[in-house]
């Protein structure tokens, strides 16, 4: 009932020594209380985080910096709820939230998504039966649409230009309707999209053809719960799950030239295809001539057997959660 939502210094960046071995240990910087689980949590920018409850509330908090303190900015309660906003007690788990300063998009277990400026009090748009099933997650794709995932192995995507409330594409996973629970869109290519959910397994779309993924790529061994392009280098992809594993997924040019990976323990090689057109522009997550080329798949954390429930990536940085109720920071993503 009781969480914090804390901020973390991970070590001083300017104080790289020989080899860029940072020095400094991480420590607390601030936190604050927060009302029910936190579900997702993301900067909108240098200054402000929003965050995700299970109570429905989704809140704004601002980081001081000049005196190492948070506060709460600003607050929707039960943005999300079963019943309707006045019950007490009626709130539904808000799962998702991504920003684009100023706007914010949230998606709930009531199957609703909202639309909020940081600097106006009551939501902008509402599309409240946007989705029978609960929405798991949410991205944007371009700066007026976003993407949805639900829990009926749906990818929906949504105009907010359009007056109607209903999505302007629904992808689905054939047979098996697999509960999706995480999305993100290739940070250059907009219409490549990953997706992961209760199976494990990697599904990658192209959203200008067809409805269903261009590929499924077998992964974890339970449910993942994160998916996360790198957002420099999208030919690296990461992906994390409920079995303890933490993968690189690595489609750079360079794996085929490097045939002893074939040979490394630890590390298995996919075979991924790839379209001959235009070769320089198409995607290595779109190909479909396994024997062109290679992917190379690193389990990040061989021996982890606790969920690992949560990671971002950013520059030669990895930071992941876990059941361990810690946290990890990698420095050296690609070294």
């Amino acid at each position: 009932q009781d969480n914090r939502v804390s901020i973390w210094s991970a070590g001083d960046l300017g104080n790289a020594g020989l080899n860029d071995e940072y020095h400094g240990e991480p420590h607390l910087l601030c936190d604050i209380q927060h009302n029910g689980d936190v579900m997702d949590m993301q900067f909108l920018d240098q200054e402000r985080i929003v965050v995700a409850s299970s109570t429905g509330t989704v809140t704004i908090f601002r980081h001081h910096q000049n005196n190492q303190t948070l506060s709460a900015n600003h607050r929707w309660e039960k943005a999300h709820y079963h019943v309707d906003q006045d019950t007490s007690g009626g709130g539904a788990a808000c799962t998702g939230v991504v920003c684009n300063n100023p706007e914010i998009v949230t998606v709930g277990e009531d199957g609703r998504i909202n639309l909020f400026r940081a600097d106006q009090k009551d939501a902008v748009r509402t599309i409240d039966n946007a989705d029978s099933s609960t929405l798991h997650a949410v991205t944007f794709l371009r700066t007026t649409e976003i993407l949805t995932v639900n829990s009926i192995g749906q990818l929906k995507i949504w105009d907010f230009r359009q007056q109607r409330n209903e999505p302007s594409q629904i992808l689905s996973l054939a047979g098996d309707r697999v509960p999706l629970h995480c999305v993100d869109r290739h940070p250059n290519q907009q219409h490549i999209v990953a997706t992961g959910g209760q199976d494990g397994m990697l599904s990658i779309w192209d959203i200008r053809q067809g409805t269903m993924p261009v590929s499924l790529l077998k992964a974890h061994e339970a449910e993942m719960w994160e998916v996360h392009f790198h957002p420099s280098d999208p030919d690296h992809l990461f992906t994390c799950s409920e079995d303890g594993s933490l993968w690189h997924w690595d489609t750079s040019t360079s794996v085929s030239e490097k045939p002893s990976f074939l040979h490394q323990g630890g590390r298995s090689t996919a075979y991924l295809s790839h379209s001959t057109i235009n070769q320089s522009v198409v995607s290595a997550w779109l190909s479909n001539d396994p024997t062109k080329d290679r992917m190379e798949i690193t389990n990040l954390i061989p021996n982890q057997t606790l969920s690992v429930n949560s990671l971002d990536v950013l520059g030669p940085c990895l930071v992941y959660g876990t059941d361990a109720e810690a946290i990890y920071v990698n420095r050296q993503l690609f070294a």
